[in-house]
């Protein structure tokens, strides 16, 4: 039935002259997984291949950096010399022994980057002008660097055709190197290289001539690019429809990649608030221009999706690069029909942009796995236990597939009628219903792992000690925090996790104490309501635990609903129908028929620590040990049940 309905998805393609299995694509994303030198790891190198294991069609290297002083994070994968080329031949050997195919994306960072990053040497650009978010002075190239980088950009090609790559993939997008010279939001140069846009062409023309000299007949080369960059002087569409035409004409590229965004406008990767495909008709209006194939990307984490933007004509392949890291087995699950055992990547960006952002590893909110697929031992145990989880969060969940995956029995306690914890509630806020997703996956997927859930059940010292377990794992998550301030038990004051979970009622004007992350998405969730809102907090802003990439989206929410905030704001007495308030120290009455405590939380251990002076063997886990977010829950989890 799936090879039916995704007819088209699992249709062979075609890319100069390398024949591809399916239209599905997982294009380049920057792990930091390599060492200090750019080569890479067993880390590097398994990763890839679970994707491969796991069907994807075409998996593009993460971005190979062509030149040290390109190189636009910590441990980037690189292809500057030829030591780098024995680690790549491991990564493509590996995904060639599952049938799927890879292209190498070449990249220089240009002025996206730092001179800490690059061990010393200044960021290059086309012009002098800072990057608006690494903001350091790069160094403008001269006619002579512009010569030498066309040439590594060739040498870099040969090592890939070397390493065994099926192809290679310019990136001219995203506002590095290459897209500086594009654009004139980065290039203000007045020599052959700047100014009209046949001029701006020239280097990125230059590159691909050197390739296509350097490297094998038939070898295929494509371009990404941003289709749009969203800021002052940035291309259009229409520029790149234009720049497009002459790639393919002029310099006879096999096919196009078309993203979207700059380091400037945020705008390259895309948070839960943004829709699925939210920008594939850009992709759709490139075909009108060229006829070589078009990769669309952009918020497609679902199979049906994918088929259906490739029937409806809008692009020749479609990128589900997050999606990969959700779950790299997405391709031979729809392949197979197994609709329900799919984890759809939700768009938290926590684990992908959050984690990359601070030069650190990627990881995956919903899939624990997602690079330690070198070191995680699933071996089956010669010494089966029973095991008792008690907490259904993502911590729970995650503690009791591990533990059953590794051959114990498992059963899992969640005093809630559903799974997934404050996670789950953090699906009723506005735009973040995909949340819901992951719980539901979970109680699948703990059913057929055959984990026996018990919802509706809080466990106990006693109900414990009848079940008898050799081990309990205690996920028990956080205690909401309550400080001390007159009126804060009144019978007005409910928990911010009561509110979305929809357990109590909430009057007409409300005061949301707290203007952190779980503050400010309650407050928008009740001004969605109707409700008149103020949120209360003292520091100088709200959602200020929110990255970067969101907190933008959360915010023209808040003032979408016409939420009321107050910063750097002291809540000093509660009463029936108001809350008394200090800002600098000027006092302030505010209307509040309800007031919602979002002040955090504290770990809850003390199951945990009873358990123990019971002589019962328990260990703590997730935010029971320490209050973080659901990407730390859900990796500590997994670990605690592997570890049995």
């Amino acid at each position: 039935m799936a090879e039916v309905t995704l007819q088209q998805l699992f249709t062979p393609g075609k890319i100069g002259g390398v024949s591809i299995p399916n239209r599905i694509v997982c294009t380049s994303m920057v792990t930091n997984y390599c060492d200090d030198d750019g080569l890479a790891t067993d880390r590097f190198v398994d990763y890839f291949e679970a994707k491969a294991r796991g069907g994807y069609g075409l998996i593009m290297s993460e971005a190979l950096v062509v030149d040290p002083a390109g190189k636009g994070f910590a441990n980037e994968a690189g292809i500057w010399e030829d030591g780098q080329i024995e680690g790549l031949s491991r990564m493509t050997a590996a995904i060639h022994r599952h049938g799927s195919r890879t292209f190498a994306q070449l990249l220089h960072a240009g002025r996206q980057t730092t001179s800490q990053t690059t061990g010393g040497i200044r960021p290059e650009a086309p012009s002098p002008i800072p990057c608006p978010v690494r903001r350091e002075m790069p160094r403008e190239l001269t006619a002579r660097d512009i010569g030498r980088l066309v040439s590594r950009f060739g040498d870099a090609a040969v090592r890939a055709e070397r390493a065994g790559f099926d192809g290679v993939e310019v990136h001219a997008g995203h506002g590095y190197l290459v897209a500086e010279f594009l654009s004139s939001y980065a290039n203000r140069r007045t020599d052959s290289y700047g100014g009209p846009l046949r001029n701006r062409l020239r280097f990125l023309g230059e590159i691909i001539a050197e390739i296509r000299a350097r490297t094998g007949r038939g070898f295929p080369l494509g371009v990404r690019i941003s289709a749009e960059e969203y800021v002052p002087g940035g291309r259009t569409m229409e520029d790149t429809r234009a720049i497009a035409l002459f790639l393919e004409r002029e310099c006879r590229i096999d096919y196009v990649n078309l993203s979207f965004g700059t380091y400037g406008d945020g705008g390259a990767t895309a948070p839960m608030y943004l829709g699925h495909a939210f920008r594939v008709h850009y992709a759709e209006e490139l075909k009108k221009t060229v006829s070589i194939p078009v990769i669309t990307v952009g918020r497609i984490n679902d199979p049906l999706l994918a088929e259906a933007l490739l029937v409806s004509g809008k692009a020749d392949f479609v990128a589900m690069t997050r999606a990969s890291l959700a779950d790299p087995d997405l391709p031979r699950k729809a392949r197979e029909g197994e609709w329900e055992d799919i984890r759809q990547c939700i768009g938290c960006m926590q684990g992908c942009l959050d984690l990359l952002q601070a030069n650190k590893p990627i990881r995956c909110l919903v899939n624990p796995s997602i690079g330690f697929e070198y070191a995680d031992d699933l071996s089956r145990t010669s010494a089966p236990k029973n095991v008792a989880v008690v907490g259904g969060g993502p911590a729970g969940i995650e503690a009791a597939r591990a533990a059953v995956l590794r051959g114990h029995r498992v059963t899992l306690f969640e005093h809630r009628a559903f799974l997934g914890g404050q996670f789950a509630l953090g699906a009723y806020p506005p735009a973040k219903g995909e949340f819901a997703s992951y719980a539901a996956w979970a109680a699948q997927a703990l059913q057929k792992l055959g984990v026996q859930v018990r919802l509706e059940t809080k466990a106990d010292v006693d109900s414990l000690r009848v079940l008898s377990p050799d081990l309990v794992l205690c996920a028990t998550g956080g205690v909401p925090l309550r400080p001390s301030i007159p009126g804060i038990d009144g019978d007005n004051v409910v928990l911010a996790q009561d509110v979305l979970a929809g357990i109590v009622s909430v009057g007409g004007n409300v005061v949301v104490a707290g203007g952190g992350l779980v503050g400010a998405e309650t407050a928008a969730h009740l001004g969605f309501l109707g409700k008149r809102v103020t949120l209360v907090e003292m520091l100088p802003a709200v959602a200020g635990d929110d990255s970067p990439p969101r907190r933008p989206h959360l915010m023209g929410l808040l003032a979408k609903y016409g939420v009321t905030i107050l910063t750097n704001t002291k809540i000093v007495g509660i009463g029936m129908d108001r809350v008394l308030a200090e800002t600098f120290g000027e006092a302030k009455s505010l209307p509040a028929e309800t007031v919602v405590l979002a002040f955090g939380s504290a770990p809850d251990s003390s199951l945990c620590d009873a358990l123990l002076a019971a002589g019962i063997d328990a260990v703590a886990v997730g935010d029971a040990v320490s209050v973080s977010n659901a990407l730390e829950a859900t990796r500590s989890g997994y670990e605690a049940g592997l570890r049995i």
